[in-house]
């Protein structure tokens, strides 16, 4: 065997195994469920949560946004240069032809400074924004539908009924409105396909790599923010009211996303990943940061922010979320 292949298969098992455990541990322990907990338990259930939402903020913007707007930006370069290239052409024979009709009728164009002006606008045009926008809001379209479709979609979770139950008995002169119908469960199948898109990307791309040492340098990035990663959806799952049946299949279906990549990338014959699929795979991964950006400003963070106590203590918990992720993107 390879070296090189020997090192990528003990990443593959590496992430299917770190992927398993982050994931299922709040999932298996009955400590992590924020129904039955109170005073002291629930307040650090509750700076623990916030910290998952700023490192899923920070996925958002320093991993997902930033890997597909950087994709998306060199393969439209790409794509911009080879349609000018031909347009070029054809403009070619064009001007040939023209100068034979100039000697005859003495006329003189000049097509070729708004043929710059146009290449420029289609360069200088914000693709990527727009696609990630897209996976936003074919997210909110999708939620909306079923909503409109399944009017019992939005009725309240039990984990929620539970949480205001516990509140009118912490303050029984407390006469606020009733919180707004949880959307947990939908949303939280939308984070665990965003997740699962970018874990396959992941996944192939560590499976592309060259050498052994970029392979391990790559492979040690994912793993720095895999697991935290993949405990934060474990707690969310279990903080939506997902029974643990059902938990424990969506964290087994999201820790085998990064091996198949993986294992994809293997497959791939060198040099033929620069095909024509490299755009197809930057709007996946435009889409899938929209979905991701969409699930953690609309349920994550707005669920863990909701509650008055302690404000300044949470703002701490989800900046250092976000902080980290900022710092593992050095190397991601």
């Amino acid at each position: 065997m390879e070296p090189l292949l020997g090192v990528k298969i003990g990443c593959l098992f590496s992430l299917l195994v770190l992927t398993l455990v982050c994931g299922l541990f709040p999932v298996c322990f009955k400590w992590f469920q924020t129904a039955t907990a109170t005073g002291r338990h629930r307040r650090v259930l509750s700076l623990l949560s916030c910290t998952s939402a700023g490192i899923f903020l920070g996925v958002g913007f320093m991993h997902m946004t930033a890997e597909a707007l950087e994709g998306i930006e060199s393969e439209i370069q790409k794509l911009v240069i080879q349609v000018s290239s031909r347009v070029a052409e054809l403009q070619g024979c064009e001007a040939r032809m023209m100068n034979r009709t100039r000697s005859r009728k003495g006329g003189n164009t000049n097509s070729e400074g708004n043929s710059d002006d146009a290449d420029s606008a289609y360069m200088e045009y914000p693709y990527g924004e727009l696609i990630i926008s897209l996976g936003f809001f074919f997210v909110f379209l999708l939620e909306s539908l079923a909503l409109q479709c399944c009017p019992g979609a939005a009725g309240r979770s039990k984990v929620q009924e539970q949480e205001w139950g516990m509140a009118n008995v912490l303050e029984p002169h407390s006469h606020g409105p009733l919180p707004s119908p949880s959307r947990g469960p939908l949303r939280a199948l939308v984070l665990l396909l965003s997740l699962s898109f970018h874990s396959v990307f992941e996944g192939l791309a560590v499976g592309l790599q060259p050498t052994v040492a970029a392979t391990v340098q790559l492979c040690l990035a994912i793993l720095a923010h895999k697991g935290l990663v993949v405990f934060g959806v474990g707690l969310r799952l279990v903080q939506v009211g997902t029974g643990s049946r059902w938990a424990m299949l969506s964290i087994l279906s999201l820790a085998l996303m990064s091996p198949v990549g993986l294992a994809l990338g293997l497959a791939v014959p060198q040099g033929v990943s620069e095909g024509g699929q490299g755009l197809a795979q930057a709007v996946l991964e435009g889409m899938a940061a929209g979905t991701f950006l969409y699930v953690t400003f609309l349920e994550i963070l707005p669920r863990e922010l909701a509650g008055p106590e302690a404000p300044l203590a949470k703002w701490g918990c989800v900046a250092a979320g976000f902080a980290f992720m900022a710092f593992i993107a050095l190397w991601a």
